[in-house]
């Protein structure tokens, strides 16, 4: 999958230093992947919820994190739309970012 972008993720480790490495591997797993449904990402994180418009929230370092990307599976693109602690998850609309 072609990840953009990596700078979202990369601005939000350097405020939160306990983010760094396990945003780098969600990095790394995603990039690696070749997902063409929800179903396949679910096999890969099964942590991830679906939501409307092809997002997918993941929960990343047990939770203490998470990451809403929307996936074109036709053209193998995650759009990053989201990366924050689980607090500011909170305070969002996950099916409107």
């Amino acid at each position: 999958m072609r990840v953009i972008a990596r700078s979202t993720l990369k601005v939000f480790w350097e405020a939160n230093p306990a983010a760094e490495q396990p945003l780098k591997v969600w990095y790394a797993v995603t990039k690696s992947a070749t997902w063409k449904t929800p179903v396949e990402v679910k096999q890969t994180f099964r942590s991830a919820d679906h939501l409307a418009g092809n997002r997918m929230c993941f929960d990343v370092a047990g939770n203490q994190f998470r990451v809403i990307a929307k996936i074109d599976y036709r053209f193998g693109i995650v759009f990053i739309r989201f990366v924050g602690t689980h607090r500011d998850y909170d305070k969002i609309d996950a099916n409107a970012v």
